[in-house]
């Protein structure tokens, strides 16, 4: 269709949400899922094509889905309303890919394995870094998990105090350090290290157990346990 066309002009059988309705989402392409998720366009673009000015932009869906809600509401013909649905759609979608999935009973934690499943979809494509913890009972399931502390793109401040509190308050039997390099390369630092162990300290004089330290890249992860670094 002609740039500018109103999609409401479009023929119904070429409208997103109709085609969506009979032929199911995989028969869109992602400018088209975007431009539902908009919702609307702005003056002289449909929905459809200020989607695609945004993928063009960004370069990937992949891409525009790390970005933050306050980038997007400043994008020309975003705004808050906008940008909010974007967030919550990409949050939804990371939250679905983490296979133990949030609110699904309390999820069992016991290998490096199982802690990337939950928290790599949630972690690994995020711009910034991100140190959490997540507060296990006795048989290493997850109570809750809180996030630390939130950095620059290549580091984050930690307080022993932030990390500790938590655990205490909830009565957690134990607890997992996690963290993403948003280069993608899940190689720990010199500071990360350094970081593990002045936690690892703080944790014996509290009597809590730090079972691991999984740092979490694009499609894989460390585990500082397995490395025996803790």
């Amino acid at each position: 269709m002609p740039d500018g066309t109103r999609i409401e002009d479009w023929p119904l059988a070429e409208r997103p949400c109709e085609r969506l309705y009979h032929q199911g989402a995989a028969a869109l392409a992602d400018a088209e899922l975007l431009g539902i998720q908009l919702g609307a366009g702005t003056r002289g673009r449909n929905a459809v094509e200020l989607a695609r000015d945004l993928l063009v932009s960004y370069g990937s869906l992949s891409a525009l889905a790390t970005r933050g809600v306050a980038e997007l509401a400043g994008r020309p013909g975003l705004g808050r309303a906008k940008a909010v649905r974007l967030a919550a759609a990409f949050e939804l979608s990371r939250r679905l890919r983490s296979r133990n999935g949030h609110g699904a009973g309390r999820a069992l934690l016991s290998s490096p394995a199982e802690v990337y499943a939950r928290y790599g979809p949630l972690m690994e494509d995020l711009d910034k870094e991100v140190f959490r913890i997540a507060l296990l009972d006795a048989q290493n399931r997850l109570l809750r998990d809180v996030v630390v502390s939130e950095g620059t793109l290549s580091a984050s401040l930690v307080h022993p105090r932030e990390v500790f509190k938590p655990a205490i308050v909830e009565s957690a039997a134990s607890l997992i350090l996690l963290h993403n390099h948003p280069s993608g390369d899940p190689t720990p630092s010199r500071e990360d290290l350094r970081l593990t162990r002045q936690l690892v300290e703080c944790s014996r004089l509290l009597e809590l157990h730090i079972h691991d330290h999984v740092v979490i890249g694009r499609g894989r992860f460390v585990s500082l346990a397995e490395r025996g670094e803790l």
